[in-house]
């Protein structure tokens, strides 16, 4: 049996059922493929033969005239065990099964699915699907999906496994607009025929160029195996998970999505809970994490410092952060001391620390970088939300930038608010300096929690 590493970084693609049409799926993969770069051969396979996008369609697997490791299978499901049977002759190591109709679909599905799975089986060959977009390796620039663009396919830390083709197409993309959010692998899990979310998840592990792992699942084929893989992945990655079918209604659209079923959502979250996954509530909690780990350092205890110049918005954060388990960091003398340099009123210098109105006096560089100063070597301080208002220019913010530039030895993040305009122009110009930058502190707040869990699981392991 091949292993998931040696399909990702497959020398040959074969794309079986490449249309002569440039609009269809097939021949827009072949042109992918191209445009992103992949360093292997590529062929195309129709009966009719043919070329498009200046890339020779074989009217046959057999009469390819190198070897293919992996095979892309855009064809319908009847004819995919006969496609899986001449796969086998020519030596490919994976496929790919694009098609829907398997066991999403009914009897008739569900036949041609088992019929697949033992052809697998039999062979050694590693299947991914049925109805998944399939692979994708910014190493390489290997991918399977027709959505990729040369932007999506930028190098980065994060591996992402679903059971929706729609995370390795849509979220892709959208991932791909935000500056350090990039793929490193993707594998579409589809219906499971063959690589399930244990073998991907123990492959992401192992996988270097991975730094923090996310997961799309509507099931769990083997909860006993996903349970001892996943406890030994936290003990090296942060797995951020997304769990389709919380409830009834969502259960019954799984069923006919990848034909999962339906387990007790309350013992899956126990289970994940107590092995350190964390669970996220959906693409924008997945999101905002992402761009705390990957741009922060864990905190080394559960005590927030908020900076703010709204008292509403800190009461409402300190709110949210009781909710989460957190405390309220306590600031010491020496650090108030500090902040009094800049702030004149007494009480605005307690936690929450208030900027206005005394910056006025000192202006905004000035007073943000003595109290940043003095959060940041506060020891009974483990992160910072900074909450503040977005300037006409994001000049204003360069000071704080370069301060945590030079040091960051515990996580800060950002909320700013103000016209749209000049809340993407700060935002950009703090996110371009690996600064998280949340709509609201309470995001910053959840954020905040989820690196702690993951903080105290690391300790324990």
């Amino acid at each position: 049996m091949w292993s998931i590493r040696e399909i990702l970084e497959s020398k040959s693609v074969a794309v079986v059922g490449a249309s002569r049409d440039p609009e269809k799926p097939g021949a827009q993969l072949l042109k992918v493929l191209k445009r992103v770069g992949y360093r292997g051969r590529v062929a195309g396979v129709n009966p009719q033969g043919g070329q498009v996008f200046e890339t020779h369609l074989y009217r046959s697997l057999g009469e390819i005239p190198f070897p293919v490791d992996l095979a892309v299978l855009h064809i319908p499901p009847r004819l995919i065990a006969e496609a899986l049977k001449e796969c086998a002759r020519k030596g490919v190591k994976g496929v790919v099964i694009s098609a829907e109709g398997f066991a999403e679909a009914g009897r008739e599905g569900a036949k041609y699915q088992e019929e697949v799975k033992g052809i697998l089986r039999s062979t050694g060959m590693r299947g991914f699907g049925p109805n998944t977009l399939g692979l994708v390796n910014t190493e390489n620039g290997l991918t399977t999906s027709y959505f990729a663009t040369p932007r999506m396919m930028r190098p980065g830390p994060i591996g992402f496994a679903a059971q929706s083709g729609i995370f390795i197409g849509a979220l892709l993309r959208y991932l791909s607009s935000f500056e350090g959010c990039q793929l490193s692998k993707g594998i579409g899990l589809g219906n499971k025929v063959d690589v399930d979310e244990s073998d991907a998840l123990s492959y992401l592990v192992d996988d270097e160029q991975t730094k923090i792992i996310g997961m799309y699942l509507e099931d769990v084929r083997n909860g006993r195996r996903f349970l001892e893989t996943v406890r030994k992945a936290v003990a090296k990655k942060p797995v951020l998970m997304i769990k389709g079918g919380r409830t009834q209604e969502g259960g019954r659209a799984m069923a006919s999505h990848t034909a999962s079923m339906a387990g007790g959502d309350a013992v899956f979250e126990g289970a994940m809970r107590q092995a350190g996954v964390l669970r996220m509530t959906g693409v924008d909690d997945f999101v905002r994490a992402l761009k705390g780990f990957l741009d922060m350092p864990l905190p080394q205890g559960d005590r927030l410092a908020f900076v703010t110049y709204s008292g509403a918005q800190a009461i409402m954060s300190i709110d949210a952060a009781v909710e989460h388990g957190l405390q309220v960091a306590r600031l010491g003398e020496t650090t108030r001391k500090k902040i009094s340099k800049v702030i004149a009123t007494p009480s605005k210098t307690r936690n929450p620390v208030d900027l206005f109105p005394d910056m006025l006096a000192h202006g905004f560089e000035k007073t943000s970088t003595e109290i940043l100063k003095a959060l940041l070597e506060d020891d009974g301080v483990d992160g910072i939300s900074w909450i503040s208002f977005a300037n006409r220019g994001p000049e204003i913010h360069r000071p704080m930038a370069d301060l945590l530039v030079q040091q960051r030895p515990k996580p800060v993040f950002f909320s700013l608010l103000g016209a749209q305009k000049d809340k993407e122009a700060c935002e950009g110009f703090l996110e371009g300096n690996r600064l998280p930058c949340y709509d609201f502190p309470e995001h910053a707040v959840r954020v905040f929690a989820h690196m702690w869990r993951y903080s105290k699981t690391r300790k324990r392991n």
